[in-house]
């Protein structure tokens, strides 16, 4: 016994071995209470909250899994270490390291939270999904601000004047804004992107004379595949510049279609085209007849003006209807022996002074 008294009563580096294995049993036995409210009471009331309706407890839960763990462990540690009879150096190291370890894990929990926050709010918006995979572009920029947010606090805590590097990083921050004013334009129009929605991922566009798919929204360029195949990069100040088309957001398609039909067309048959035309566009679907009328006298036809809305903003439906319109029309007509009428001239002859009425030659331009 004495000489069980005598090894604990040995000292090393101003502590007794009796002090070390004190600092080792509140670091065991707090890790063990640690590990049984994880596994206990932690589950449980994950499973609880697996139950409930809204999401906002599984998130807490998570975190406290996540964050709030490692924090009690780095607490437990700290108190087992501090315990011991530490130089001031050593408790200097200590008290930095575990600043450091608390102040890295607050960040992450803050900028989780707010890119999850985030998220909820464009969920309750429409195109969720579609709104969601933009979110790493924004993702990148908060989480700039947030760490630099914590590591000034990191240094303010430690000891460094932070005024001194605040206004370093203003005079920095002024040159390199000078020197990237059309990298941060276009970052500015990403967010004018995100916020304002004129376009999102998906959406068909027409841009001046380029058109396609939104592929992709980044930082400084967005990117549109063409029909052809190709993939167009345009910067974001050109896009939010731009007069843009946007054919996705189209509830409905205004289709105007003209077509002229020959002079020697009866009188019974031009007044009855108008309702062979609304016929016709009925039988489409899904579509709205507007109107159909005689519309002119052309140079070498009757001109008629057809007027219908194809309620689907997809380009291929409307050319599948107007294609079926157009057969429609051409048996129709040729039913009639209504003929549609084509760019030609009629040459008249005179004979002994008098004119002749008679057409003798027909020629197409």
């Amino acid at each position: 016994m004495e000489q069980l008294n005598g090894i604990l009563e040995r000292t090393y580096f101003n502590n007794t071995v009796a002090d070390y294995l004190i600092a080792l049993g509140i670091i065991i036995a707090g890790m063990i209470i640690i590990n049984v409210f994880k596994k206990l009471l932690l589950k449980r009331v994950g499973r609880w909250a697996d139950s409930t309706a809204t999401n906002a407890d599984n998130f807490v839960i998570n975190k406290v899994d996540q964050f709030g763990i490692p924090a009690l462990y780095i607490f437990i540690i700290y108190s087992g270490i501090n315990y011991l009879h530490l130089t001031d150096k050593a408790q200097s190291y200590l008290e930095k390291g575990i600043t450091i370890v608390i102040t890295v894990l607050v960040i992450q929990l803050i900028s989780t939270t707010v890119i999850v926050l985030l998220k909820t709010y464009l969920r309750q918006q429409d195109n969720a999904e579609e709104k969601i995979k933009q979110v790493s572009g924004i993702k990148v920029i908060i989480n700039i601000i947030i760490w630099s947010v914590g590591i000034l606090f990191l240094l303010d805590n430690m000891g460094k004047n932070v005024s001194a590097i605040i206004t370093g990083l203003g005079i920095g921050g002024i040159a390199v804004a000078l020197a990237a004013q059309n990298i941060l334009g276009d970052l500015f129009n990403y967010f004018v992107i995100f916020f304002d929605r004129p376009f999102e991922i998906g959406d068909f566009l027409v841009i001046d004379d380029k058109n396609g798919v939104v592929e992709h929204i980044g930082i400084k360029t967005t990117r549109i595949k063409t029909l052809s195949g190709e993939q167009l990069v345009f910067s974001n100040s050109d896009l939010t510049k731009s007069r843009i088309h946007n054919y996705k957001r189209m509830q409905r398609r205004r289709v105007l279609f003209r077509f002229g039909v020959t002079y020697q067309t009866s009188h019974a048959n031009l007044k009855e085209i108008p309702t062979i035309m609304k016929s016709i566009v009925l039988e489409q679907h899904p579509v709205e007849f507007d109107r159909s009328h005689f519309a002119a006298y052309g140079n070498f036809s009757l001109d008629f003006e057809t007027v219908y809305y194809v309620l689907d903003a997809d380009y291929t439906t409307y050319m599948n209807i107007h294609q079926a319109i157009n057969l429609r029309m051409y048996e129709e007509f040729e039913k009639r022996e209504i003929a549609f009428a084509y760019p030609t001239q009629t040459l008249f002859l005179n004979h002994d002074g008098e004119e002749d009425r008679q057409p003798k030659t027909e020629l197409q331009d």
